[in-house]
């Protein structure tokens, strides 16, 4: 057997989930498991698609995307999931978490590759695969900490960026070093330090959409930067990733009415994706009996073909079938669609209305039956931004950004929203800028590393 499927397979029990009493970030290796030291290593744990290309997934659960029935709640697997679609206090009832556990196995995992390649003597021949794999950990731990940091931290305020606590950034492979969280300020600030030294190393595009390019570290920093509500920023570097990756699909193209009207990203041409990554995976995601929300579902119209290609007839109301993935996960990585769409939010914003519009009606109008979609116009970019939150739900649904959207927006009156949800007689509301709008840390982490856990 070759070297790198034992090492896959040892770094694969390296970082079990962890039980009771444990902390995850803490957790010390099996010194007897064979320690990566080539280039080819180095790859080969990176390529471990089941960890390094996942994404947290109960923000998904919890968005008002969907809804599910008494019977489909009470049939859902886990604690994690019953109690995010309630928004209730105590979330994983002392149970292990996936969406902290597998990003930070992404962080440790980047961490390693990036200790052993400062260790490592590069020839001239190899200098290139050098750059890929150190660009491609860089990245990597950067996409783990964006997600972890839109799941257990407050959001980005730049007023008070510098007082609530991040996440705890880890910045080396030794789990002797303790675990702390600084400010959300300094957690994005080490964020975009990652990526910004993973852009010169990386190529434009990857052979394995799998894998981090240039392209895909100006997509993730175009999301970053509207999170932190810098448009200037994010309209740069969505800018400059579609400079690099334009393309969009036609819906008029694909087989709308199919159980899966889109190409497997890894195996066929799906010309939109730029990174591939899903969602951890939940039964909430998979159950007949999770439906889409039916204000939402009604706003499609008739002819718009994401009608028919995201949605299907199920017992008493439509599920999602519609995922860029081609299978049942769920794909949650980047695409030039949603650069589009920030690209388009951003110039509403900053007062560039033609932009916004040109934006928004080149992404909507392949969208719809050919010849059926007009053009949306309007003299006031406060409506054209409107018009853009709109398309943006219904163009993300499925792709764990609702949830996010729903955070930051509660910070603009305008847009805040309080929602509401019923199960077995009992009626539950999430106001707007709720502290349950941020998951609680694991208790086993708060135990062991004695990190602040977030208010509830």
């Amino acid at each position: 057997m070759k070297r790198y499927n034992y090492l896959l397979a040892a770094f694969l029990l390296l970082l079990p989930f962890m039980s009771c009493k444990k902390s995850f970030l803490n957790e010390k290796p099996d010194q007897s498991l064979l320690v990566p030291e080539s280039l080819s290593d180095f790859q080969a744990l990176l390529d471990n698609l089941s960890i390094m290309n996942a994404t947290p997934a109960l923000q998904n659960v919890a968005a008002d995307d969907y809804y599910t029935t008494d019977n489909g709640w009470m049939a859902l697997t886990s604690p994690a999931e019953k109690n995010s679609y309630l928004w209730l206090s105590d979330i994983y009832e002392h149970q292990t978490d996936q969406d902290w556990n597998v990003p930070y196995k992404q962080v440790f995992y980047a961490n390693v590759v990036l200790d052993g390649l400062d260790k490592l003597t590069v020839g001239s021949t190899s200098q290139n695969t050098y750059n890929q794999v150190k660009g491609s950990a860089l990245f990597y731990r950067a996409f783990a900490e964006y997600n972890l940091v839109q799941m257990f931290a407050a959001d980005y305020d730049p007023a008070t960026a510098s007082q609530p606590p991040g996440i705890p950034v880890r910045s080396s492979s030794d789990v002797n070093i303790k675990s702390t969280r600084g400010t959300i300020q300094e957690t994005y600030e080490a964020i975009i330090v990652d990526l910004n030294n993973a852009a010169p190393l990386l190529s434009n595009t990857a052979t394995f959409k799998s894998r981090p390019c240039k392209t895909a570290v100006y997509a993730l920093l175009s999301k970053i930067y509207l999170s932190m509500r810098n448009y200037s920023q994010a309209l740069g570097f969505a800018t400059a990733c579609l400079n690099l990756n334009s393309s969009l699909i036609d819906y008029n193209t694909i087989s709308t009415s199919a159980s899966k009207p889109f190409p497997p990203p890894l195996t066929a041409d799906n010309k939109e994706v730029i990174f591939y990554a899903t969602l951890n995976s939940y039964s909430f995601n998979r159950a007949a009996t999770t439906y889409v929300n039916t204000d939402l579902y009604s706003a499609y119209d008739s002819n718009d073909l994401r009608k028919i290609a995201f949605f299907k007839k199920s017992g008493t109301g439509y599920n999602f079938k519609g995922t860029y993935t081609g299978n049942v996960s769920y794909f949650a990585g980047l695409a030039t669609d949603e650069i589009y769409l920030i690209r388009a939010e951003c110039e509403a914003r900053l007062n560039n209305l033609t932009g916004a519009l040109n934006d928004l009606n080149t992404l909507v109008g392949l969208r719809y039956v050919t010849g059926t979609y007009t053009n949306y116009t309007t003299t006031d970019p406060n409506q054209a931004l409107v018009k853009v939150l709109q398309e943006r739900r219904k163009e993300l649904i499925g792709r764990g950004a609702r949830w996010y959207d729903l955070k930051r927006l509660n910070l603009e009156t305008p847009f805040a929203m309080t929602l509401t949800r019923s199960i077995q007689g009992q009626t539950y509301t999430l106001i707007p800028n709720s502290n349950r709008y941020v998951f609680p840390i694991p208790d086993d982490e708060i135990a062991v590393n004695g990190l602040t856990q977030n208010p509830r």
